[in-house]
């Protein structure tokens, strides 16, 4: 489930701020990235990740 939400967040992260930040040297670059992935990944994309796998589990029980 952690490929899930990070993989698509970073992409689309990257997609919408690489051509901002080209000129910035990879090791910032990747600081900035992080920290605005993090937090979207933690308190959006995991919750739902979890909603989902649980409906997904308990419909399976059924």
């Amino acid at each position: 489930m952690i490929w899930i939400a990070v993989t698509p967040t970073l992409l689309a992260i990257n997609l919408l701020l690489g051509p901002l930040m080209a000129g910035i040297p990879v090791v910032p670059r990747t600081i900035i990235t992080v920290t605005i992935a993090v937090p979207i990944v933690i308190y959006g994309v995991m919750p739902l990740l979890h909603r989902l796998r649980r409906r997904w589990v308990m419909s399976r029980r059924s």
